[in-house]
């Protein structure tokens, strides 16, 4: 982006930026994209990632179904199990490093709401009691027999996965107390027994630090890759730049726009924030 109009929206975010005495950073799919994640937008995004999907005539929605642990746990966790594998293999790329930065730099901090379950951005360093994981996250696990133990890390060793038939070799993940199969905590489609514990008490937090930068002088709200689709993470980041008086940063290649006064990039996360940062540089 190289146009004035460009140039100007880069400059007032990083004006915006720099005067804020608070950050917000919201991420979607978008975010872990830019880190070579996979993008499941729509059927045939799914489908390259996962032929075998596609040969079942699986969408996401179908194969992310928490039905399959009761019922086909080994196909169940060749799915999760990939994307587990995947995730802990893929190093966040140089956005989450200046997000992490400017939130530093800040006299009251920042918080990341994140509809992502990769854990991203506990890879790159952000601290676990300013996160918000409102989908939860794919290296904690719960049981599905909701047998009453509590949520519990992964076990670090990679699952071996067949590709070709997207089943998971034994021992599949178990719950500590009863022995049974256990799941990732991420809520998924249709599902009716999520364990939504962790992801309450990260809200609690939220709520407790909004309280107290609510007077505190300029927020900026930044949010890098939330889709339409699933807008949950947009309608936040819209409803809290507002909710604080502050300024909305939205990075979307597809689907920048924003409400009246605040900044919309037709760019990806990475390269939205270098932009940025860049210019930031010059400012200080």
């Amino acid at each position: 982006m190289t146009t004035p109009q460009a140039n100007d929206l880069i400059q007032r975010a990083a004006e915006a930026v720099a005067s804020a005495r608070a950050l917000v950073i919201g991420a979607g799919a978008g975010m872990g994209v830019d880190s070579g994640l996979p993008d499941f937008r729509g059927r045939e995004g799914f489908w390259r990632a996962y032929p075998m999907a596609e040969r079942l005539g699986l969408s996401f929605a179908e194969m992310a179904n928490p039905r399959w642990f009761r019922h086909d746990p080994a196909f169940a966790w060749g799915f999760y199990g990939h994307r587990l594998n995947l995730y802990r293999a893929t190093t966040p790329h140089p956005g989450f490093a200046i997000l992490r930065r400017w939130m530093e730099q800040m006299a009251g901090g920042g918080f990341v709401v994140t509809s992502n379950v990769d854990g991203q951005f506990q890879r790159a360093g952000f601290p676990a009691d300013r996160l918000v994981e409102c989908h939860g996250r794919i290296d904690v696990f719960q049981c599905v027999s909701s047998c009453g133990a509590d949520l519990f890390d992964a076990d670090p060793t990679p699952l071996m996965i067949d590709m070709e038939e997207l089943r998971a070799a034994e021992p599949l993940p178990q719950c500590p107390r009863c022995h049974g199969i256990a799941r990732p905590n991420i809520l998924m489609f249709g599902d009716f027994d999520w364990d939504a514990s962790l992801t309450d008490a990260q809200e609690r937090r939220f709520g407790a630090w909004l309280s107290t930068v609510i007077d505190a002088g300029p927020i900026v709200v930044v949010e890098c890759g939330a889709g339409t689709a699933i807008s949950t993470i947009r309608s936040l980041c819209e409803r809290t730049a507002e909710q604080l008086g502050g300024t909305l940063i939205r990075l979307n290649p597809r689907a920048p726009e924003v409400p009246l006064g605040h900044i919309g990039l037709p760019l990806g996360a990475a390269e939205g924030l270098d932009a940025i940062d860049r210019r930031l540089a010059r400012l200080r």
